[in-house]
């Protein structure tokens, strides 16, 4: 039976691995506004909705081995069994300066509650946050703080510092490099794929 997602899925922090992670806070405000198409502006509910509703998956019970195509010019990540397509996920890929490398790669490994060591907060003893959205290269720890680095769900790495993920969909390219996708899709993709499982990345 084919799933179709058009819920909005929960607001989540979306930032990571040097090649993904986004510290813009207008990517986490809910009054940020995006172009749709033509010169509709949309809200960013919305504009999640609108990525959910082009995803689907029909892959369960398939057999064959299993591989992803991620077209950067439709923003779709496409799941193959045994060379069958059974799904198709929107996908947020890497904007202007930070483009998600082209290339035949393969799963390196998977990460169920992924978090960067590079992007994310600096927060208290309590876990309340001092400074957000930091560099760890750029800012310096204030006092008393620590890091607690910017959460990437359902992270498979298939590049150096690049992977498929949990995250915010504005429409367009956006992240610092790897693939977002919505969190029904980045959970049924996690579950589907393995070590090794080809990853084919494509304009």
């Amino acid at each position: 039976m084919r799933m179709k997602f058009s819920t909005l899925p929960s607001l989540i922090a979306i930032l990571a691995l040097a090649g993904c992670a986004d510290y813009d806070t207008r990517l986490t405000s809910n009054k940020t506004t995006y172009l749709g198409s033509g010169s509709e502006i949309i809200s960013r509910g919305k504009a999640s909705t609108l990525a959910d509703s082009n995803s689907y998956w029909d892959g369960d019970g398939v057999p064959g081995a299993p591989a992803v195509v991620i077209n950067l010019t439709e923003q779709t990540a496409s799941f193959y069994k045994g060379g069958k397509l059974v799904g198709v996920s929107a996908i947020s890929s890497g904007r202007e300066g930070h483009e998600t490398p082209i290339g035949n790669f393969k799963i390196i490994d998977k990460d169920i509650d992924h978090a960067s060591n590079l992007y994310g907060d600096y927060v208290d003893a309590q876990g309340k946050v001092v400074k957000a959205n930091i560099a760890v290269k750029v800012d310096p720890v204030p006092p008393g703080a620590h890091f607690d680095g910017a959460k990437m769900p359902y992270f498979m790495h298939f590049a150096s510092g690049v992977g498929m993920h949990q995250g915010f969909l504005p429409g367009v390219p956006d992240s610092h490099g790897c693939i977002r996708m919505p969190e029904d899709m980045a959970k049924i993709y996690f579950a589907n794929v393995s070590k090794g499982t080809p990853v084919t990345v494509v304009r």
